[in-house]
């Protein structure tokens, strides 16, 4: 490789001095570390110098040296921070497989190489979208919402949406001379979906020069016809502007305003699009003879337009007032059309420096989507919110806060939508949460029914994985269109959203009732047994839950109209409010000595020292007996417990009635029993689970038999109810290489 001091000197020989580039930057903006800046840029230039010949194809046919140094230009434009420009100089190495995050690491830091993953992130999606030759960018516009949506979703730092799109200004400035396809294709993605994400986050000129270079290629013919008509009166008008601009000089002056008039390019697309919306010709565009005026105070703008007024004939319908009605966006200024010098049309607008800078440098929009649920729109607005608050904050604290800013405000932001390419590159808008699953009935209720897999950027992941945003699903099917019970078992965690759950229910509804009492008392007992909660008689439940039988509540639970963790809700809330019923079977409570709060009550007498015992550990709805210990005070053991039978041999004449007390905020603590296929890490995701559902786990004990390939686990994990134990075993239950997993106490296995 290179030495990173020869390089400086190869570069100076050639056509690049990277102290003039370096320069041009610091004169932009303050550079915080301008030698690590130079070194990441030396490089760049040196990675690319190392390629071979068959290798040195680049993506977009330019540089990415010289195109990761014009990238940070653009972002020293934004006036951008010194890691954003590094993150820049030498992404387009990495994307190209010139160097590696891994590398990026060790010469700049984690920080820049985070910027530049989030960068590889987005330009992820171009590469979803053009895999298929099929689809084309931009077929609709709920699609195409859907896909900025997904841009500012996947931004956790705002710096990464900025060299996303000073990247993409590279990159439709380097298609000039490519081969027309390649110029479609960059300028439909950059038109369709970059433009306006500039335009969002209100970088006024770097949404202008990308609407005028997409529109260049995509209708070449509009373009130059508009082009040469502004070309033909070029002269003339500056002669004019300059005239205008005297004029308008001379009266501020004679009132002490102190204002920056200057004249105003007016851009080619905009002016198409005013034609076209207007339905109107080239010469009766208002504004392509404008002048924009500059003052201190936001009444100055209003002074200078009675000014204005007054020097020339107002255009009626042709004033607006951004100011007091900002654009979507946050765009604040005022706008107003006149018949100037000599009788022509002229555009004047107003501003303030402030709203300037605003409108060409960028501040996140307040931008609302006409579709879409509520909740969607306003998940979408605190993102963008967040976004303007975090370039604002830079702006007032300079590059060595920004970190903390940004640390500080993605805190706050909790996106509420994911959103997902199908196999063809369309997006899909989920809720946060969503699995494939849920994405299979999204895309049609019978694929839905018949899915049976799925990949998730080419890897099978189970149809309990949790999808991120950016992420490509196929579904795999089978021929049958029967979808599985266990899906409606929330504490399985199938279903994520109410659709899709909603869908399921209504299969099962259409089913035979027979086979859904069938089905319901089968999942029913299942989970009884996997809870070990012992023998339940249903029909204490039949009035909980409005029917006339137990036949019901299978038939219930097997068309998915009654919840399993509704069941055991039930079942607890009668056991606490009726202890001696005894119906559960185990105590989960955390082994501690009773205070006036106590779980139970001895011979009918609350607020007696009671203890659970270790051995059986019952838990609320368990039968239960007591045996007084001296100086411990009640001990409660299960009434199956194989210690308290022994104990009851030789002092029977301890045994007391005791009976679960009426308390709701309890914490018990269970017995899991865990089996499975031995394998590195096998541990770790089991006690991952446990931490996943918010469970405390305070005790493991794990054996390996080597001859069988097996491990056991006893885990002992502190749960506040059935449901959340049945949660918990499903979760357990789905991990790799795990066999079986239930509750367990000494007594029974």
């Amino acid at each position: 490789m290179v030495k990173v001091r020869d390089v400086h000197k190869l570069i100076e020989e050639g056509d690049i001095n990277l102290q003039d580039w370096l320069q041009r930057l610091q004169e932009k903006v303050e550079i915080s570390d301008p030698e690590g800046l130079m070194k990441l840029a030396e490089l760049s230039y040196s990675l690319e110098q190392n390629m071979s010949a068959g290798d040195n194809l680049w993506v977009e046919g330019a540089s990415s040296f010289n195109t990761g140094l014009e990238m940070a230009e653009i972002l020293a434009d934004l006036h951008m921070d010194t890691d954003c420009l590094k993150a820049a100089v030498i992404y387009r190495a990495v994307r190209e497989g010139q160097t590696t995050l891994a590398e990026v690491v060790k010469v700049a830091g984690e920080g820049i190489a985070n910027l530049i993953d989030g960068v590889l992130q987005m330009a992820a999606i171009s590469a979803v979208m053009n895999a298929d030759k099929r689809m084309v960018l931009g077929q609709s516009s709920n699609q195409l919402e859907n896909l900025r949506r997904m841009l500012v979703a996947m931004v956790d730092d705002v710096r990464v949406a900025l060299i996303k799109l000073a990247e993409r200004t590279c990159a439709i400035r380097a298609v000039k001379d490519a081969p027309e396809e390649k110029k479609q294709k960059v300028a439909k993605e950059v038109f369709d979906v970059y433009a306006p994400l500039a335009h969002r986050l209100g970088i006024g000129h770097i949404k202008w020069e990308l609407e005028d270079l997409s529109f260049r290629y995509l209708q070449p013919h509009a373009y130059k016809k508009i082009a040469r008509l502004l070309d033909e009166k070029r002269l003339v008008r500056e002669d004019y502007i300059t005239t205008v601009i005297d004029n308008l000089q001379t009266s501020l002056g004679s009132v002490g305003i102190d204002g920056d008039i200057s004249g105003r390019a007016k851009h080619i697309f905009s002016i198409w699009r005013k034609m076209k919306r207007k339905r109107i010709d080239f010469y009766q565009v208002y504004d392509v003879r404008a002048v924009r005026v500059l003052v201190p105070e936001v009444r100055d703008c209003y002074a200078v337009l009675g000014i204005v007024h007054n020097l020339w004939q107002h255009i009626p319908k042709e004033f607006d007032d951004y100011i007091a009605a900002p654009k979507e966006n946050g765009y604040r200024s005022l706008h107003t059309a006149v018949l100037g010098p000599d009788g022509k049309v002229l555009e004047v607008q107003i501003r303030t420096q402030d709203m300037h800078d605003e409108a060409e440098l960028g501040v996140c929009a307040h931008w609302r989507y006409k579709e879409g649920s509520t909740k969607s729109r306003e998940s979408y607005e605190d993102k963008i919110t967040w976004l303007r608050q975090v370039l604002e904050w830079q702006e007032e604290l300079g590059d060595t806060d920004v970190s903390s800013v940004i640390s500080q405000f993605s805190e706050d932001i909790v996106e509420e939508r994911v959103y997902v390419f199908t196999p063809d590159g369309h997006v899909v808008d989920l809720a946060q949460g969503a699995t494939p699953l849920d994405f299979a009935y999204h895309v049609h209720t019978e694929v839905g029914h018949s899915c049976r897999g799925a990949k998730v950027n080419g890897r099978i992941v189970p149809l309990t994985y949790t999808l991120k945003t950016g992420e490509q699903v196929t579904i795999i099917k089978s021929n049958e269109a029967k979808p599985s019970r266990d899906w409606l078992n929330p504490s399985l965690g199938y279903l994520g959203t109410a659709r899709a759950r909603a869908k399921a229910i209504h299969w099962f509804k259409r089913q035979d009732r027979t086979q859904n009492i069938v089905d319901g008392k089968a999942i029913l007992e299942k989970e009884f047994q996997r809870l070990d909660v012992g023998k339940i008689d249903l029909n204490d439940f039949t009035q909980a839950f409005s029917v006339k039988s137990v036949e019901d509540i299978y038939a219930a639970v097997g068309a998915g109209d009654l919840r399993v963790g509704q069941v055991l809700n039930a079942i607890q809330s009668a056991i606490e409010s009726e202890p001696e019923q005894g119906v559960l079977p185990f105590d989960l409570r955390k082994p501690q000595v009773n205070k006036s709060d106590t779980d139970f009550t001895v011979d009918g007498v609350s607020n007696i020292l009671t203890n659970i015992a270790g051995c059986c550990k019952p838990v609320p709805g368990d039968d239960v007996i007591g045996y007084v210990s001296y100086g411990r005070g009640v001990t409660v053991h299960r009434d199956d417990c194989i210690e308290l039978k022994r104990l009851m041999e030789t002092n029977r004449e301890r045994v007391v009635e005791v009976n679960w007390s009426k308390r709701n905020d309890r914490i018990y603590s269970v017995e899991i029993f865990v089996k499975a296929y031995d394998r590195q890490g096998l541990l770790m995701d089991v006690t991952s689970a446990i931490t996943h559902e918010k469970v405390n786990l305070t005790a493991v004990n794990t054996s390996s038999d080597y001859g069988t390939g097996t491990a056991t686990m006893l885990l002992t994990v502190e749960v506040p109810s059935l449901e959340c134990l049945g949660s918990l075993l499903g979760k357990i239950n789905q991990l790799p290489n795990v066999v079986d997993v239930k509750r367990y106490h000494a007594s029974g296995g």
